[in-house]
């Protein structure tokens, strides 16, 4: 095959460097700072705690760390549960498994696609009547949005339990004017090569709680004693970020808000260019609430569009263009598939209709017109196809 007819490659979310990185990492390099400790560590947590108006943060090495050690600082140990919305990936309850707990999932609500405060209530109820309650709750803001965090808190404080506040996907948003991932006792961010600004691998861990934030810095760094020698009491991990990866996060944190709005940019033109199309509907922006839109998501109604997910998938996929279905609920996962699951309401699950027709179109925010053109166009092309080939065969019959 002729090499010049191959299409660019079009990517989900791929990295997006400011090129300043460089000017962090060399600055590591030239001062032999290349430990998990040192100048670029100890700017970026203070730089990451003043941009989100919180007290103290630890860089880490994920964010699935970040919410492995709010397990730990929570007290979760074998035996607990700890309830977790169901529409996300799976790093947000393997932490649960790490500590020998239970995991108990949440469906979503139609409004922020996050976890359904109705539902949450019925779980918290039932357990309060068996006479125990969860240890935690970890409230997942899924493609930027923010869960309904006042209905969720609410309910936390009601019952006097824990909210952690999985914000991996949704660094750069806010909340009725406050950032999310600040709502809970803990938040947490990623800064995987995907998310909206990266470490490459990476994550932190945030508090309003000073001894949580240095309970948390003492277990990543394998919660060595206070000694002259190496003397270890309690179990820990070695989950520091390193000084040239906090490096590019400097870097990558003074572009956050271009970054979300581009990504917001990116999100509006879909929106103007597919919203229309008959069975199609973009996610939600609650009221109150600021998406960074992290991925641009929307929803497919196979019997007003004429096609189906799969089907622009793999209309995609031959264009060279990467995308994705939403994420499969967790409860319907073959690793939790004992677990306990609460729907949203008795005959519906929002979760599972969500999985069944949601789908994540490239949003990377170095994303040019003319690549989202083409995503566009080969979305449209079906579409109008579909649609033609169905009224033939509607005439004919």
């Amino acid at each position: 095959m002729d090499k010049s007819l191959v299409k660019s490659r079009i990517f989900l979310s791929p990295p997006h460097m400011s090129g300043k990185e460089q000017q962090y990492i060399n600055d590591a390099f030239k001062t032999n700072w290349i430990a998990p400790l040192g100048p670029n560590v100890d700017a970026f947590e203070q730089e990451m705690a003043a941009y989100l108006g919180v007290n103290e943060a630890v860089a880490l090495s994920s964010g699935t760390a970040a919410l492995h050690l709010a397990l730990r600082i929570l007290d979760v140990q074998a035996g607990d549960r700890v309830f977790c919305s169901s529409l996300t990936f799976v790093a947000s309850a393997n932490p649960i498994l790490y500590q020998g707990a239970e995991p108990v999932f949440i469906d979503s609500e139609a409004g922020t696609w996050n976890m359904s405060p109705l539902a949450l209530e019925r779980a918290l109820h039932d357990e309060l009547r068996k006479g125990r309650l969860p240890k935690a709750v970890i409230a997942v803001n899924l493609y930027g949005q923010s869960a309904n965090m006042d209905a969720i808190a609410a309910l936390c404080e009601l019952y006097q339990v824990p909210l952690v506040e999985d914000a991996a996907e949704s660094l750069g948003s806010s909340y009725k004017g406050k950032k999310s991932g600040t709502f809970g006792r803990l938040g947490i961010y990623s800064f995987n090569g995907n998310k909206i600004i990266t470490t490459s691998g990476g994550g932190m861990l945030i508090a309003d709680e000073p001894g949580a934030i240095a309970q948390a810095r003492f277990l990543a760094t394998q919660a060595r004693d206070v000694a002259p020698h190496y003397q270890h009491s309690t179990m820990g991990y070695n989950y520091r970020l390193s000084n040239i990866l906090a490096g590019v996060g400097r870097a990558q944190l003074e572009v956050l808000d271009d970054r979300v709005a581009a990504r917001r940019r990116i999100f509006h033109r879909y929106e103007q260019m597919l919203g229309s199309l008959p069975g199609f509907t973009m996610m939600p922006e609650a009221e109150g609430t600021m998406s960074n839109r992290w991925l641009t998501t929307l929803t497919i109604d196979k019997n007003e569009a004429g096609v189906s997910v799969n089907e622009v998938l793999q209309a995609l996929a031959a264009e060279n263009i990467e995308a994705r279905p939403v994420w499969k609920p967790l409860h319907l996962q073959p690793l939790f598939r004992n677990s306990i699951y609460y729907p949203h309401e008795a005959k519906e699950n929002v979760s599972e209709q969500l999985f069944a027709t949601g789908l994540c179109l490239p949003s990377g925010s170095a994303l040019t017109e003319e690549e989202q053109m083409r995503v566009v166009t080969s979305i449209r092309e079906l579409v109008e196809y579909a649609n033609r080939t169905g009224q033939q065969l509607k005439s004919i019959s």
